[in-house]
This record gives C-alpha cells, sequence and structure tokens, in this order.
C-alpha cells in the first residue's frame, strides 16, 4: 500500500541529503521534491506500458482494469496517460518547465480520480496484490496533487520569503 508513497519519499530525501551535503541542484525541498516526484511518475507512467511478464510493478492490463466502463477506448486512455505522466517527469526535471508540468500533472490527477475510485470500490488488484482501500487511496492522490502545485510553484513556498514578509507577527497577519 506504501510502495507508491515510497516512490516519491525515498528519492526526495536522497536527493535532499545530497544538497545538503554540497549537491547545489538539490539546495531546496522544493527542487528535491520536483525530482522525487518526476521518479515517481516515470515509474508509474512506465507502469502503463509494462507487460503482464514485468512483475515488479503493474501491467497495462492492471491498469486497464481500473479503468471505468464510461471510459471510452481504455487501452489508449491508460497508454495516453501513461505518455503524459512520463512527459510530466521530464517537465518536473527541467527547471523552464516545472511550473508547466506540476500544473499538468495536478490536472492529470484530478482527471484520474474516477479510475482510483473505481479500482478501490471494485477490488481491482495491482499486479497480483489486493486493490488499495479508498480511504488511502484518495488522501495519496490528494497528497501528489498538492507536491505537484507546490514544486511547480502554483503554491507559495512553505517558508515566506523573509525579505517581503517583515516580522513573524506581521507575515500571520496577512
Amino acid at each position: 500500500m506504501f510502495d507508491t508513497l515510497m516512490l516519491f519519499v525515498i528519492p526526495t530525501l536522497v536527493l535532499r541529503l545530497l544538497g545538503l551535503i554540497g549537491v547545489r541542484r538539490f539546495g531546496t525541498w522544493r527542487v528535491s521534491a520536483a525530482h522525487g516526484l518526476a521518479f515517481l511518475f516515470t515509474m508509474t507512467g512506465l507502469a502503463h506500458f509494462a507487460p503482464d511478464s514485468v512483475t515488479v510493478m503493474p501491467s497495462h492490463a492492471d491498469l486497464v482494469a481500473m479503468v471505468p466502463s464510461f471510459v471510452p477506448f481504455a487501452d489508449f486512455a491508460v497508454y495516453a496517460t501513461g505518455v503524459l505522466e512520463l512527459a510530466g517527469a521530464v517537465g518536473l526535471v527541467v527547471t523552464g518547465t516545472r511550473h508547466w508540468a506540476g500544473l499538468g500533472l495536478a490536472a492529470l490527477l484530478v482527471i484520474m480520480i474516477p479510475a482510483n475510485i473505481y479500482a478501490a470500490l471494485e477490488d481491482v488488484p495491482l499486479n497480483g496484490e489486493a486493490a488499495t482501500p479508498l480511504w488511502f487511496r484518495i488522501p495519496e492522490q490528494i497528497v501528489y496533487f498538492t507536491l505537484a502545485l507546490w514544486v511547480g510553484r502554483a503554491l507559495p513556498a512553505i517558508r515566506p520569503n523573509r525579505e517581503t514578509a517583515g516580522t513573524p507577527a506581521e507575515a500571520a497577519v496577512r
């Protein structure tokens, strides 16, 4: 159940550690998280193309089974969302496209909510494992949605800008 979350957390922590020991590219949590999210979307994007013989991740067939019946061309939808996830991952790594990639991935996550709800309610297994329960799946989607907006700078920084914030009390009033 926590496998997908670890695809974000572990790379982000490792990259931030590299930043702390002097790798300037990963000097902030936001950039480290952008790359961690890119890793997550690379892995989940690749699953959209994986044949059933690949056992380390869900396969294309597993993901097609998640698509609700009201969505036409389920095979195509899975391939298309896979391409979008991979493109978004690349966009997160490139500083100049990070904003648009974050917005695009946030939108994609919203579009995929019906598939995640359907998979949880219909107990669609992924890679032979039990379906992720809805109580975990939706909050996890919200976390990725928020992270995509944050790393794409569509949400403000966690820490206020010291130059414009004034004192902590003044910042709290704003």
